[in-house]
């Protein structure tokens, strides 16, 4: 098995069906979680559960539910909780989705003033099958927040839109969020067989396009490595998002859902993440999360803040070296 620190080995050939099959391999020590058994965790799962509200917790079997719930944190899933893609890294359903809940934004925003949350993060299933493919609800999302819980802090993560993105984006950053997060989950050459229904230059101008419709929105998008990608690959996907001006990366391990899903190529060891992270900084990222158990939404709120006050000091270091030319 190739290191992650090997830059002279070819890449990979990619990954066939039938290898999906293959049993998982044995988590290492630094990957294990301890099951969520604390109160607050299941006051939390009663609230969404009162609610009709999904949570991407759940439905893609997070290793950090516990921690997250105990600290009533929770991700909402809004559009329903089936998928009209079938990407091989993802454990939520595929199939024919629901009707649109109309008062799912309102619930939303009812979770968020109950858990007394500082920072949501909000995201949702494909909805290939809309005709704005899921935008709508998320402006209304946002909107119910603001009028329910004014003082949140409001994280997106949306799908790409295929073939609808320019309006999609326009129509939620009208709704002004205050992080957009849109991952690319992987280097290139991987997008045929991990995540099939996706273009990554088509979520790469996703991201700029947030950047042109509103620069003060903070943007943010996050990689799983272990799937078989080569360390200048990596790199490469850095310096694509920063020529995006994204603010933020987060890199985590990929864990296997079922044996169906791709299989885990590496484990790549918590020293290997935070010699990434270093790199990132170096690369001009505001806000770096770099370790085998982060998501996108891990620890999102107090990586927000810091991510806020980054860019308040870099500001105010730009704005007192125009001073000095003007002297």
């Amino acid at each position: 098995m190739r290191s992650m620190t090997d830059l002279s080995s070819a890449p990979r050939a990619q990954q066939s069906l039938s290898d999906r099959t293959e049993p998982a391999r044995r988590k290492p020590d630094w990957i294990r979680v301890k099951a969520p058994v604390s109160k607050a965790y299941h006051e939390t799962r009663t609230l969404m559960r009162e609610l009709n509200l999904n949570t991407v917790c759940e439905e893609a079997a997070c290793p950090n539910i516990g921690e997250c719930w105990t600290k009533k944190h929770a991700t909402v899933m809004i559009l329903g909780d089936v998928c009209t893609r079938a990407c091989a890294f993802c454990n939520v359903k595929t199939g024919m989705p629901r009707k649109v809940d109309p008062l799912e934004p309102e619930h939303v925003a009812v979770a968020a003033a109950r858990l007394g949350l500082e920072h949501i993060v909000v995201t949702s299933v494909d909805r290939d099958d809309l005709p704005d493919g899921g935008a709508g609800q998320f402006v209304k999302v946002i909107e119910a927040i603001r009028r329910e819980t004014p003082n949140t802090t409001i994280e997106i993560l949306t799908p790409d839109f295929r073939g609808k993105m320019r309006p999609a984006v326009e129509a939620i950053c009208a709704a002004g969020p205050d992080v957009y997060n849109h991952n690319l989950e992987t280097v290139p050459r991987l997008y045929p067989t991990i995540r099939p229904g996706a273009r990554y230059y088509a979520s790469l101008r996703l991201l700029e396009e947030v950047k042109r419709h509103n620069p003060l929105i903070f943007t943010k998008s996050g990689m799983m490595l272990g799937l078989g990608e080569e360390r200048l690959e990596i790199h490469q996907v850095m310096d694509d998002m920063r020529s995006a001006e994204v603010d933020f990366l987060t890199l985590g391990q990929y864990l296997q859902p079922t044996p169906r899903h791709a299989k885990v190529e590496d484990f790549v060891t918590p020293q290997v993440f935070d010699a990434f992270g270093s790199v990132a900084r170096a690369k001009g990222f505001l806000q770096v999360a770099a370790s085998p158990l982060t998501r996108s939404s891990y620890h999102a709120g107090k990586d927000f803040a810091e991510m806020r006050a980054a860019r308040e000091a870099l500001f105010a270091k730009q704005s007192r070296a125009a001073g000095h030319q003007h002297a």
